[in-house]
């Protein structure tokens, strides 16, 4: 689970981030962190749209390459 710490850096910096959910790379979202509580995170997508996501998520910069195999079947 990403840190309250991690978050607010990306929140502070208007760092993009990307959350990946899954194995495939379709189904991540990309976006900029807006608010959060214990549970879930607020993502601001490129389209102004706001998605709420589960903090149990990956959360890295959408500036690093992803990384396949990192889920387990």
């Amino acid at each position: 689970m990403i840190t309250e710490e991690q978050l607010d850096e990306y929140r502070v910096q208007g760092i993009q981030v990307r959350v990946e959910r899954d194995d495939m790379e379709a189904n991540d979202v990309v976006g900029i962190v807006v608010a959060w509580d214990e549970e879930q995170v607020m993502i601001r997508k490129p389209s102004r749209r706001v998605v709420k996501l589960s903090r149990s998520y990956r959360y890295v910069p959408a500036s690093t390459p992803r990384q396949a195999g990192q889920w387990e079947s």
